[in-house]
């Protein structure tokens, strides 16, 4: 039976081929990201260019980690992004426009405990991550499982077409998140990959 309400993002798109293939699978958002140590990362050019393939129904999300608030306004200024993806700390020290969406990132295995997330994030949407983003190490779905009624739970971490029923099925999110899961190669996204993982999901 397919869950209508499951939200899927595919993240890390740097061609038009595999926004493409997001968008026509049935994702709901796709995620650039603004990160230079990360394969993925694009330029402001770049995301600017592939922001105008995105079809007007899925979301764009931009996505970053430890940014500093120039470059938040850059990419801002270049996409006019749906949402703002970073730690959740981060977000304490960013100024982002009046009605800016934004999803602060928790991680598994770090100092906050279940209780203090929780109250965090209670009532808004938010993503839990493992400890390395886009690295494909899977993030705690005991934890992800305690926490997934406090709000609007986005699972990320190590998730691919072969374990995601499994994820959805143990921990109950909101949303998927996905990135090397759907990758031929680090910061490569294959096509193939992409269908897989949302027909999967959507299961």
């Amino acid at each position: 039976m397919i869950d209508r309400r499951l939200w899927i993002k595919v993240c890390g798109l740097r061609t038009r081929e595999a926004i493409e293939a997001a968008a026509s699978a049935g994702a709901d958002a796709v995620g650039f990201v603004f990160h230079e140590a990360s394969p993925r990362h694009l330029t402001l050019a770049e995301a600017r260019a592939l922001v105008a393939c995105v079809p007007e129904e899925v979301e764009t999300v931009a996505v970053f980690l430890h940014p500093s608030q120039a470059l938040v306004d850059a990419a801002i200024d270049a996409i006019g992004p749906d949402w703002v993806q970073t730690d959740a700390a981060d977000l304490d020290g960013l100024r982002l426009p009046v009605g800016q969406k934004t999803l602060p990132v928790f991680r598994t295995g770090g100092r906050g405990t279940d209780e203090a997330i929780s109250r965090e994030v209670r009532g808004s949407r938010f993503l839990l991550e493992s400890a390395l983003s886009g690295a494909g190490e899977r993030a705690d779905w005991t934890m992800a499982a305690s926490i997934a009624t406090a709000g609007e739970l986005v699972l990320a971490g190590g998730l691919d077409a072969a374990n995601v029923g499994a994820a959805i099925a143990t921990v109950r999110p909101f949303g998927v998140d996905v990135s090397s899961g759907v990758e031929r190669s680090r910061g490569v996204k294959d096509v193939a990959l992409i269908r897989d993982f949302v027909a999967a999901a959507r299961k």
